[in-house]
């Protein structure tokens, strides 16, 4: 067993052993440790004192003291088990065990049963990530969108086009298992102790790659280019799948579809399986100048080579609960056309590891719900996909609604900015309030004015707006039991995004996990 000891703060540049002592003196601990960098961030609230804090992993092979200090003080906790103990049911059950869908949650889900002998089926209606890097460039460069092999879809999910974030909310012992079977693949091993930890789209391909190859050492079969069509159910089972080019008997079937499986979500409804609209965010994604975006975080110290790239979060509610804030900052990133539907447009972030372009973008959105929308099970999709058409008929293609923050303030949309738009497909001006609805542009208003108050380049007027921003998370939730089996179907798993029950590749990887691990429960390889 360990200790994690927390907030250990130490000036950038210190060396590990500094950090450590550190360390072990505020915990009070005088015996010999084995200690390594657990977790590192970086706190630039004060431009006079900036420094990073670290928690430190130690192991003092002293189970008494370590249950004593984690009891007595509150920055010290016990170390869980970061990996998993299934628990294999022993009862045969006839067909295949299918998993629709290749993203965080298929993933982590597939290689985990494949490592159990279970030899998964797996659905994914995009292709493998060379071929489709191929189709996204096209499409980025001016070509035909292809429907099933996009930005949304295909091998590694949505997260595969973005900057592969891993930062999560949840805390969960399972987050550090996933994190070392992503270096195990190929990721950096820095993912391991940044506390904002992130791969790169480019560096992430190669480690998707890697995993799908174990899956099929181990006896996976995965099928690209092949979309789940049909489902059969019998006695609240699912008994049959159909998709493009065959079917299969099925002994159980987990969905790990992401948040944009339109189709998939309106079979669900028409096969009478038990959904529930959810709140989700709209708006748009905004660009700066990475140093503009350095200069508000470190001050004078900007530029200083020991500090890593300015990222931001920041977030603001009025008095009735509805929320603005920024989500998936990428700095030194692109905005990046996203759309899976024809006639649609939608825009997105994605950064590399280097993270060495010259802006930074994040979403700015806006917290909607049932309430704005309705109450029908898909009213959010259709909401959001209103969004997106009206986006395609301002524009007339698939460039994207821009303008500045001063254009969009005044009412007078506007291009007149010294930031160069890195959306490839070209920004058309559009007025804004056109596009939204009147309650998401006023929150969009009021959240550019509070975040001004804390990072000096969201006050600066030239900052450039992209938009619409509308595939922030499911709009959909395929409710599910404590067993985390579907509520009208006790072999079907929803997991991860498309589910709504993940926000993120690392929440979205442990959710499958999860659920791989209680298919196990209820039947033998």
């Amino acid at each position: 067993m360990a200790i994690i000891i927390s907030s250990v703060n130490a000036r950038i540049g210190a060396s590990a052993e500094e950090i450590f002592q550190k360390a072990l003196s505020k915990a009070g601990i005088r015996a010999k440790a084995e200690c390594h960098i657990h977790k590192t961030s970086l706190d630039a609230r004060k431009h006079d004192n900036i420094h990073y804090v670290h928690s430190v992993y130690a192991e003092l092979h002293n189970e008494s003291l370590e249950l004593k200090l984690a009891d007595k003080k509150p920055f010290v906790t016990r170390v869980e088990n970061g990996g998993y103990v299934p628990v294999i049911s022993d009862k045969k059950v006839s067909g295949r065990v299918v998993i629709a869908g290749f993203g965080p949650a298929g993933m982590f889900a597939g290689l985990a049963l494949a490592e159990q002998g279970y030899r998964p089926l797996i659905l994914e209606r995009g292709q493998r990530v060379d071929e489709r890097v191929k189709a996204v460039e096209c499409f980025m460069s001016g070509g035909e969108l292809d429907e099933s092999s996009n930005i949304q879809f295909g091998e590694g999910g949505a997260g595969t086009f973005s900057d592969g974030k891993l930062t999560t909310r949840i805390k969960d012992p399972l987050c550090r298992y996933v994190s070392e079977q992503l270096v195990r693949f190929g990721a950096p091993e820095e993912i391991l102790t940044k506390a904002k930890a992130h791969i790169g789209t480019d560096k992430l391909r190669s480690v998707v790659k890697a995993l799908r190859e174990r899956i099929e050492e181990l006896g996976g079969e995965i099928r690209f280019g092949t979309k789940l069509t049909d489902i059969e159910l019998s006695d609240g089972r699912v008994t049959k799948v159909a998709f493009e080019g065959g079917e299969c008997e099925c002994s159980a079937l987990l969905l790990a579809i992401g948040h944009s499986a339109r189709d998939t979500f309106e079979l669900l409804a028409s096969k009478g399986i038990f959904l529930e609209a959810k709140p989700f965010s709209v708006g748009a994604r905004i660009e700066h100048l990475q140093t503009s975006v350095d200069e508000s975080l470190y001050g004078e110290h900007a530029g200083d080579p020991m500090l890593p790239k300015g990222e931001y979060q920041l977030s603001w509610r009025n008095t009735e609960g509805r929320g603005v804030y920024t989500f998936c900052m990428c700095p030194g990133g692109y905005v990046v056309p996203a759309a899976s539907e024809r006639g649609g447009v939608v825009t997105n972030g994605m950064s590399e590891f280097a993270r060495d372009g010259k802006n930074a973008n994040a979403a700015v959105v806006v917290g909607v719900s049932p309430t704005d929308f309705g109450s029908g099970v898909l009213s959010g999709v259709d909401f959001a996909r209103q969004i997106e058409q009206r986006a395609y008929k301002l524009t007339g293609s698939y460039k994207a609604c821009g303008t500045t923050v001063k254009g969009f303030l005044e009412g007078r949309p506007s291009l007149d900015t010294a930031i160069v738009p890195s959306y490839s497909l070209g920004l058309i001006p559009v007025e804004y309030r056109e596009l939204f609805p009147s309650f998401v542009t006023s929150m969009l208003e009021r959240g550019l004015a509070e975040f001004s108050r804390k990072m000096k380049c969201f006050g600066d007027g030239s900052a450039l707006l992209t938009a619409p921003e509308t595939r922030t998370s499911s709009p959909v939730r395929i409710t599910r039991t404590d067993k985390l089996c579907s509520l009208s179907a006790e072999n079907l798993y929803p997991s991860g995004e498309g589910a709504g029950y993940a926000g993120g590749i690392m929440s979205a990887a442990v959710d499958g996990l999860k659920c791989a691990l209680k298919l196990m429960e209820t039947q033998a390889p």
